[in-house]
This record gives structure tokens, sequence and C-alpha cells, in this order.
């Protein structure tokens, strides 16, 4: 189902043993996991088509012209970065004008249909079982990761980081290095080392790699590139909390 790409270069592998046993068979508090950070767009459900619609109707709304090849570079941008380039393609809008729209639309669509991505909820669920902590790291803003979050259950997520809360979005790692902060609030003795970010693009992966993050790709909507920094996953249905705290010991060997 997977094919894994990671050594012992990979940020987050701190040269400890293995524990012995399967990782089913491991308690929680003997795994070297205590949180995943979970991107959303293209990881968590699948909006990104609704995110390129939305581009393209409002360049068009201003008399441009919206290529696919340009709304797939803004795939896992920053908001702020995207509405930039919207203004570029002859959007008269002011960057927060912009911003607010295009969610505006995107909250829109999913209110009538929330495209999960494959065995996501699933994951979320048993990693919740597990003990595993999960909080959501998005370049989404606060009203359109609240409408997501209230499809899932209670709890499902311990917080949101979004795009809205950071000075600098993603490629930066700001995001992923907010989110280790505020986990480390109740928690003093978690690093970067404990935790594993979930991304499907280039510039959510850069942003979790650079925060130090043993980082699953899930590639989506643009393929990303061979990089043995991270892992990569075809999808994550069938996938498991277990299977999650097995990357570990693989990024040793």
């Amino acid at each position: 189902m997977h094919s894994s790409l990671s050594n012992s270069s990979v940020p987050g592998a701190d040269g400890t043993a293995a524990a012995q046993g399967s990782p089913a068979e491991q308690p929680v508090s003997e795994s070297w996991l205590k949180a995943v950070l979970w991107d959303m767009d293209g990881t968590l459900v699948d909006t990104e088509p609704h995110w390129i619609d939305a581009e393209r109707a409002l360049v068009e709304e201003f008399g441009g012209t919206w290529q696919h090849s340009q709304a797939i570079e803004l795939v896992g941008q920053s908001l702020w970065h995207s509405a930039g380039i919207l203004q570029q393609a002859g959007v008269a809008l002011g960057k927060r004008e912009i911003i607010d729209e295009l969610t505006r639309r995107v909250i829109g669509r999913i209110r009538l249909e929330l495209p999960w991505r494959p065995g996501a909820r699933e994951l979320l669920a048993d990693l919740r079982n597990a003990g595993v902590r999960c909080a959501l790291v998005t370049m989404s803003e606060g009203p359109l990761a609240a409408e997501i979050l209230a499809a899932l259950p209670d709890r499902s997520f311990e917080f949101m980081v979004t795009g809205d809360q950071v000075e600098h979005g993603k490629p930066h790692p700001e995001p992923y290095l907010r989110a280790i902060e505020q986990l480390r609030e109740t928690d003093p003795e978690l690093a970067a080392a404990h935790c594993l970010a979930l991304e499907d693009s280039v510039p959510g992966v850069t942003s979790a790699l650079a925060a130090g993050l043993l980082t699953v790709g899930i590639p989506h909507t643009v393929p990303l590139p061979d990089d043995p920094a991270r892992v990569t996953w075809d999808t994550l249905a069938g996938t498991t909390a277990a299977d999650l705290m097995a990357l570990k010991a693989t990024a040793q060997t």
C-alpha cells in the first residue's frame, strides 16, 4: 500500500534504539510518538479543487484568465501569498478582500458536500483512541477550519494553527513551530522528535521538515518530488496509529 523514503537523516530521528515488540504492543507512554500534526486541505479534506474553482471564477470576474498551471503553483501556499498572485492576474481587490472572498466561496461548497480524504478520519480516530495528541496546522483561516472541525467528533483535534494566526505561512516553519510550542504548554518535555506531520504539498512538507518533524507526504493534487528526507505514502486508507509509530524505527535504519 505504501512506499516509504526515509533514513536516519530524517528530521525528528533522535538516534535512540527502537522499542522491542510490534508498535501495536507498545503502550503509548513508551512510544516516541506523542503528537501528530495534520495539514487540512488535500490531506484531511479534498478541498483543493474548491480553491482552484474559486480562484478561477474570481479572476474571470475581473476579466482575467486563470490557467490550471497557475492554480497548481498555489497549492499549499499561504493565502496571503496566493492573494498577491491573484492581484497580478487582474483581481482588483485588496489581499484581505481576496482571502475573505475565496474563503466564503469554499465554505459554501463544503457546506453542500464535505469531501474527506480516504482513510483520514479513520486514522484520526485511531490516533485519538491510542492517546496520541492531534492538532491541525493549515494555511486556511479560522472560519473554514472551524467548519471542518465541526463535522468531526468532539476533541478530534486538540487545537488548530491557522493561516491567520501566523506571520509567516508555509513553506516557512512558523506554523509547525507554533504548534509544537502550544503542545509544550501542557507537556514541557515534548520536542519535535516526538511529533510527526502529515502533508500533501511541497510547501507543507518543506514547512514541516524545516521545523524538525518526521514528515509523511501523501501527494494528491500535485506530485511530490523524490526526497529521502521524508516518508511518502500513496494513501492514508488502511493506515493505523501503529503504522505511524513504526516509522521511527524505519527512519533509524
